[in-house]
């Protein structure tokens, strides 16, 4: 091979306001009665869910999908501060999750649901559409392509090079010649937001999510 062969990092990163948004909710109860523990935890998880099915619509939301597992059970026998063992607890517990498109519907329903005996925000979930996300993988991916092209081009630029040949491209790190040392993959997703309290009622405030992707390529310069 004639030349002077450039073997170059490339990378972007975008941004776009999540899109959808999934929150996880946990309804349990314990006690030394295994039935009410069973009844109680049902009661509660029967009204989340009611809140959730009356706005579930998969086109127009703001619930455009659900799903709620069912309800586990077991008892456990805890242990004295003196080493002795205390009468039998009872657990039950029900995990339900909610994907929302309208995000001040999910502020609301969240500061009620709140409020239902036993029940537990456990988290949300920031994302893109489906759509979203497979358009700006190509997107990000192609530009950093472009990034990749670029840097070579301005390194053969320095050499008094003028022509360049990609003779090599791939995800990082699979060149064969450890050319990237970091880690992650050719596409990353981050995601954030805050989740705040006020007199007016719940605020949600999702950041932005990043979506990048980084390549390696080699170049061959003359």
């Amino acid at each position: 091979m004639t030349g002077t062969t450039i073997t170059v990092h490339g990378s972007f990163e975008t941004f776009r306001p999540s899109e959808r948004a999934t929150v996880h909710v946990v309804v349990g109860f314990e006690g030394p009665k295994r039935e009410s523990v069973v009844t109680e935890t049902t009661r509660s998880t029967q009204a989340l869910v009611g809140g959730i099915v009356d706005r579930h619509d998969p086109e127009h939301g703001p619930v455009t999908w659900w799903a709620s597992d069912r309800i586990r059970v077991w008892s456990s026998r805890p242990f004295h501060d003196k080493g002795e063992q205390k009468p039998l607890v009872h657990h039950a517990l029900t995990s339900t999750r909610a994907k929302f498109r309208d995000f001040e519907e999910l502020a609301r329903w969240v500061e009620r649901a709140a409020t239902y005996p036993g029940v537990r925000i456990d988290g949300i979930d920031w994302a893109l559409t489906e759509s979203t996300q497979q358009s700006l993988i190509a997107d990000v991916r192609r530009r950093a392509v472009e990034d990749a092209r670029a840097k070579a081009e301005e390194y053969a630029a320095a050499l008094g090079l003028s022509e360049i040949s990609c003779v090599a491209l791939a995800d990082p790190g699979m060149l064969g010649d450890q050319v990237h040392g970091g880690g992650g993959g050719p596409v990353a997703f981050a995601r954030a937001a805050s989740m705040k309290a006020d007199p007016g009622g719940l605020e949600l405030t999702p950041e932005d999510i990043a979506v990048s992707a980084s390549v390696d390529a080699r170049f061959v310069a003359s």
